[in-house]
């Protein structure tokens, strides 16, 4: 995460001076940005904060003068994935075994092991 900080944006969100939400944007390649670390406190989610959040990205990204916004998700996070696309973003690829080789426990979600990598995208 420091890492992601020290070489991207980080933007939060706040209701009375309390953080609710964060995202990084981070800088991949030329033109290209990506949508990390995104995260909604959890008494905070249900509200459409994470829809402000993503569509302050993508505003956000436009701005700076990116072409390319991609953004990663694991296969068993579907609230993440229909969220993404309800913004725009469309599957671009799957890094099979991610979270296994980069993990040391195993991730379930939905009653899913979290296995691949969902990589999306969305030209902006």
């Amino acid at each position: 995460m420091k890492e992601y900080i020290r070489r991207g944006q980080c933007f939060v969100a706040e209701i009375n001076g309390q953080i609710i939400g964060v995202y990084v944007l981070l800088p991949t390649r030329p033109e290209t940005i990506e949508l990390v670390n995104i995260a909604v406190d959890e008494k905070q989610q249900g509200k459409g904060i994470g829809k402000q959040l993503v569509l302050h990205a993508v505003e956000n990204a436009k701005q700076q003068g990116y072409k390319t916004m991609e953004i990663g998700t694991g296969n068993s996070s579907i609230r993440q994935l229909a969220l993404y696309q309800k913004c725009g973003f469309r599957i671009t690829g799957v890094d099979r075994d991610f979270f296994v080789k980069h993990y040391p426990e195993p991730i379930f979600e939905n009653g899913i092991q979290c296995r691949d990598m969902i990589r999306l995208s969305q030209e902006l």
